[in-house]
């Protein structure tokens, strides 16, 4: 599908592999660009297995990016609580937050939050206050997509995941997944008031399909939307047929 400034395809999440797709091999492969389900013959998730662990050590795209001399960002902001979490020891991290610490890129704090030059996973921080934090006071979605954009402007690849429209899939709620899919839809307005389409490229899409179906608490089978906007985005999308195409599209491109 084509519009005049974006283009939309469909891409295949199941990989050839029998079963729903999970976000620890759908990520995997997102991320690394390996087909990570077929590698341990199943799809996987919430987490990683400890067996793609290595996959994502070496082949992670915040890695592949800082090998060749790029900037990079992951965007999301975690409270102290994960932080907690991690230092406890555990290794059931998600692919993301994985792949950041075996690439050393700093996971973001709400100290970062508060100055804005984070995100909130909720996009309007509404929780921040009952995790500990008052100074932390809530902002519109359209005011989150501005902030995504400036952020972005310091970096060649600036990541943000959105992972509520999962929540709301599984919860086969249709007013909260209504209610969540307008909240992004505001996030990417205030994002695309200030993105520049001439130097940049906006890449959105998702690990598997759930909230397209509410009919079932599952993930689906469907393809998933891989949309592009901006610069080369048609360039971009040349050749993109499975989640595996994405991270090498993106250092093709970068």
């Amino acid at each position: 599908m084509s519009g005049r400034d974006a283009e939309l395809i469909p891409v295949n999440s199941t990989l050839g592999v029998p079963g729903l797709p999970q976000s620890g091999t759908g990520q995997a492969a997102l991320f690394t660009g390996v087909n990570a389900a077929r590698q341990i013959g199943k799809h996987f998730g919430p987490h990683p297995t400890t067996t793609l662990h290595p996959l994502l050590q070496e082949k992670n795209i915040f890695r592949q990016l800082k090998a060749n001399g790029k900037t990079v960002r992951f965007a999301n902001a975690f409270p102290r609580q994960f932080f907690e979490y991690v230092d406890s020891g555990t290794r059931r991290l998600t692919v993301t937050t994985l792949s950041c610490r075996y690439a050393d890129v700093p996971l973001l704090r709400a100290e970062d939050l508060g100055r804005d030059e984070a995100l909130s996973a909720d996009l309007t921080r509404a929780r921040w206050p009952d995790l500990g934090y008052p100074e932390i006071h809530p902002v519109s979605p359209r005011e989150a997509g501005r902030h995504l954009w400036r952020i972005a402007l310091n970096y060649h690849f600036t990541l943000f995941e959105f992972w509520l429209t999962d929540v709301a899939g599984h919860g086969r709620d249709m007013t909260m997944a209504v209610e969540i899919l307008e909240r992004f839809d505001a996030f990417l307005g205030g994002l695309l008031e200030e993105f520049d389409a001439a130097s940049s490229l906006l890449i959105i899409t998702s690990d598997h399909g759930n909230i397209e179906d509410l009919s079932t608490k599952s993930h689906t089978r469907n393809p998933v939307p891989c949309v592009a906007l901006g610069k080369n985005r048609r360039e971009f999308l040349m050749g993109v047929k499975n989640l595996t195409h994405i991270t090498p599209s993106i250092l093709r491109m970068l």
